[in-house]
């Protein structure tokens, strides 16, 4: 394998086997035919951790697409506070801005700019989800961002004073393409301002779920530096964020036009002291993924045995690698319960889990629930707090497999 950026030889660190479309939730058995290899490989000269092969882009992005930011209250806080952030240190009130949003979903960050009365895009290539925020009066397109869409945005409306995105950019294989379409769409005195999982914290808490088919690259802060540098760009700041287990917030603006914060040298400098530019560390990371695989098999095996009914929480596309890497199937899982209408009623990728409402799994709980959202954990036992007050017990699988018993304070 070559490296998506430098095209020099890259090593294989991760080979999670044969896997489905992460986020294709369907009604029938064996009606998702198509399976690709998920693996991942480490560039040794750009610092990218990036899977080896992606299925097309259409396959995963599409007017079918079965995530809504907006269902997460604690998300839809976050996107405020972070627009919030953004555009009071930058822009005061004024109102001649442009506002652009990459990969907007359903448009609930980008309310905050059109609560204000700013001039805003969203551009977002699923349909489904562009619908959602249309009906919420937010401005949307729906395209695949590179540099093409970013030189027709800008002759259309004017350069974007802040870019945004969330969990978007490690989407995106050409990420060179991309970089330069964020150079040319992006005011001279204009920052963007995107959030991504951090490689660190995956490492740390050995949380292989975050790499998917969506997922082509996991960052640090090493790599994004690099890339963006290569563009005319610079980081000026990092920010580590507690979201979705552990993400990074990168600031990029044009070089020279803003001083870069000391937490960039200071990351930098964790990120080498602790291997993150080596591939040993994630060869090391590698086997720790192989050690948790067989822990929570052998966890979920021996609750079977003893008759337990366990089930999951939460169909996120993050679920899809554990459940195929693992070979869970229903014997082990009865059911998974979610809030996405669109995947009740169906079931699990590859390994054909039926998914449940909150509301059916509420009426004849299980003795155990696997927590697949566990970035939302918190969120979570708010929300299932009954649940856990009559003795239903918790299975995490990071940062280690283990029962937990929750209980209030």
């Amino acid at each position: 394998m070559q490296c998506r950026i430098c095209s020099k030889d890259i090593e294989n660190v991760v080979d999670f086997g044969s896997m489905p479309i992460a986020n294709n939730f369907v009604k029938e058995i064996e009606s998702d035919n198509y399976r690709f290899n998920l693996s991942a490989s480490f560039c040794q000269d750009c610092h990218l951790l990036q899977i080896d092969e992606q299925p097309v882009k259409e396959l995963m992005f599409h007017d079918e697409y079965k995530f809504f930011t907006g269902l997460s209250e604690h998300m839809r806080i976050h996107f405020h506070e972070m627009f919030e952030e953004y555009f009071n240190e930058v822009l005061a009130d004024s109102k001649e801005v442009f506002i652009v949003e990459i990969g907007c979903n359903d448009g609930t960050l980008l309310e905050a700019a059109k609560n204000r009365g700013l001039r805003h895009l969203g551009i977002d290539p699923s349909a489904n989800v562009v619908a959602r925020a249309r009906e919420r009066g937010i401005s949307t397109e729906i395209a695949f961002f590179d540099s093409t869409v970013a030189k027709n945005v800008k002759t259309s409306y004017q350069s974007a004073d802040l870019i945004f995105a969330a969990n978007v950019v490690c989407h995106i294989p050409d990420l060179l393409d991309f970089a330069t379409g964020i150079n040319m769409l992006l005011h001279e005195d204009g920052k963007f301002i995107f959030e991504e999982p951090y490689v660190g914290s995956m490492i740390e808490k050995t949380s292989y779920d975050q790499i998917y088919d969506e997922h082509v690259y996991i960052f640090g802060i090493l790599a994004i530096q690099k890339v963006f540098n290569l563009v005319g760009l610079e980081l000026i700041d990092a920010i580590p964020q507690s979201t979705h287990g552990g993400s990074m917030r990168y600031v990029i603006a044009h070089r020279d036009k803003f001083q870069i914060s000391d937490n960039v040298a200071r990351l930098i400098d964790q990120e080498l002291e602790r291997g993150y530019d080596q591939v040993e560390t994630y060869k090391k990371f590698g086997s720790e993924c192989e050690s948790r695989k067989f822990e929570l098999l052998k966890l979920l095996k021996k609750l079977n045995s003893q008759g337990y009914k366990v089930a999951g929480y939460a169909a996120t596309s993050k679920s899809t690698t554990v459940l195929n890497y693992c070979k869970i199937d229903s014997q082990l899982i009865s059911y998974i319960s979610d809030s996405t209408t669109d995947k009740q009623g169906k079931l699990s990728p590859g390994m054909y889990i039926p998914v449940v409402s909150h509301e059916t799994m509420r009426a004849n709980p299980p003795d155990y629930l696997v927590l697949f959202a566990w970035n939302h954990e918190i969120e979570i036992l708010r929300k299932e707090s009954m649940l856990t007050s009559q003795g239903m017990k918790w299975i995490r699988f990071v940062p280690k497999v283990e029962v937990v018993e929750f209980h209030e304070n």
